[in-house]
């Protein structure tokens, strides 16, 4: 029975909303021209909540025709209680809808009747990027990317591993492997270079050509390595210097180094007014000493990106801004959640079935979609590219590429040197070359005692 009295109720209801349309035939929609909500292009408007009401009188059925706010004001109540912007038109009923980023407030829904939200916002602020900076426990290494660490690592174990090798295969270093001690092991390897890395000749020091070339090399990459690394850490030094950490509010409170201000008697404004946060308070009592409110999120803008002026406003309207202005970046903190709702005078029929069409239109997927299409960014390049002055492997590829052609020469030259000893002895010996360098590098990389015994029981043969 109930179940029937409310379906009766809705259709009562439906019939009388669609008499009413029909009696006004178009319904007038107040809108402020704002990006990227409702602009104009030529003749035509297009833009987030002209999509919104497109996709609302699909699904409802009605027709209507969009009309400018006045004052292209929001809405706000003067001390003698009368309201101004599109508030107070829709209370004097020159209007049906008003769609827009409009705040839904407790104030405001005493005087109107406001639909579910269609877009979920707070408040935040932005500023410009090069009036913030982010501190850090491991500063000393931000010189440097992590792949840039990564690839000096790299370098590292390979120029070890070229010393030792070089060091075992050249008989300038190691001429006898059965009675000499070998002085490059690979751990005497990794301090050498390691030396170098502090500028200090630690030693053995290499006596063979191969070895001072790759030695010379490794000193003339790790000279080139530190002179980037300390001039860049200076300059970061000396750039972050200049600048503040301002990450949340109660920063942005407690420096006077940056001016900041929100809209003129708009809702964000009554909600610092009105809170009992002491921080949020002395946010107010600053920006009514400063005077330093704007008339509207343009001028905000315009004032973040000319300098030292830090925009408060709500948190869709700054990701637009940050979306479309790449020098700008937006406070990770957000506070006072709030949501965005379609106006409609009091008592009106309007409200309810609209309410339904904005949670169809949530559940499809529909409105993210519309966010993601109004707030696409065209800073995604510019983001990578500034975000970080770090160096990375790139920046310095002729100094790696010198390295590594450097330590192939060494490797050769070893090589070359232990090659010519072999052509000697295989005179000597009227041995194949071959044979006599296979026996070498056998005696130098671990097969020494079975070459030594070979070689006794030939002797002993002959």
């Amino acid at each position: 029975m109930k179940g029937c009295m409310a379906l009766v109720f809705c259709v009562a209801a439906l019939t009388a909303w669609v008499v009413t349309a029909g009696k006004t035939n178009t319904l007038v929609v107040l809108f402020p021209q704002e990006d990227p909500y409702i602009m104009s292009r030529g003749s035509e408007l297009e833009g987030y909540c002209n999509d919104l009401l497109s996709e609302l009188s699909k699904k409802l059925g009605f027709k209507y025709k969009l009309h400018l706010v006045k004052d292209n004001r929001y809405g706000s109540m003067d001390s003698s209680g009368n309201w101004h912007g599109m508030i107070g038109e829709i209370i004097r009923k020159e209007a049906d809808l008003a769609v827009a980023p409009l705040t839904l407030t407790a104030v405001r829904e005493q005087f109107v009747d406001m639909t579910t939200p269609f877009m979920q916002t707070g408040i935040g602020f932005v500023l410009r990027k090069d009036l913030t900076s982010e501190e850090s426990t491991f500063s000393l290494l931000s010189p440097f990317s992590t792949n840039m660490w990564v690839g000096v690592l790299i370098a590292f174990l390979l120029t070890g591993l070229c010393i030792f090798l070089v060091g075992r295969i050249s008989p300038t270093e190691w001429a006898e492997p059965d009675s000499e001690e070998h002085s490059f092991t690979l751990l005497h390897s990794f301090w050498y270079i390691t030396g170098a890395l502090t500028l200090q000749g630690a030693g053995p020091h290499p006596k063979s050509l191969s070895g001072h070339v790759v030695s010379a090399i490794w000193w003339l990459f790790t000279v080139m390595l530190l002179a980037c690394y300390f001039g860049n850490l200076i300059s970061m030094f000396h750039s972050n210097n200049k600048h503040i950490s301002i990450q949340t509010f109660e920063d942005l409170a407690d420096q006077d180094e940056i001016d900041y201000g929100t809209i003129n008697a708009a809702s964000t404004m009554l909600f610092f007014k009105n809170s009992n946060n002491p921080v949020y308070r002395h946010i107010y009592q600053h920006m009514e000493r400063k005077k330093s409110y704007v008339s509207n999120t343009a001028e905000g803008f315009r004032r973040s990106q000319e300098g030292n002026f830090a925009f408060i406003g709500e948190a869709a309207s700054l990701d637009l801004a940050v979306a479309r202005n790449c020098n700008l970046t937006r406070s990770q903190e957000v506070i006072a959640m709030r949501a965005y709702s379609i106006a409609a005078p009091l008592g009106s029929q309007l409200v309810k079935n609209l309410s339904i069409a904005i949670l169809q239109l949530s559940e499809s997927g529909e409105l993210t979609y519309l966010r993601d299409k109004w707030w696409a960014s065209s800073c995604v390049g510019a983001n990578r590219a500034h975000s970080s002055k770090a160096l990375h492997p790139h920046d310095l590829r002729g100094l790696f590429l010198l390295l590594g052609l450097g330590l192939g020469i060494g490797l050769l030259l070893a090589l070359l040197e232990l090659l010519s000893r072999a052509r000697n002895q295989a005179k000597d010996s009227k041995k194949s070359c071959c044979s006599v360098l296979t026996s070498e590098l056998n005696r130098r990389f671990g097969s020494g005692r079975e070459s030594t015994e070979q070689d006794s029981s030939d002797k002993s043969k002959a």
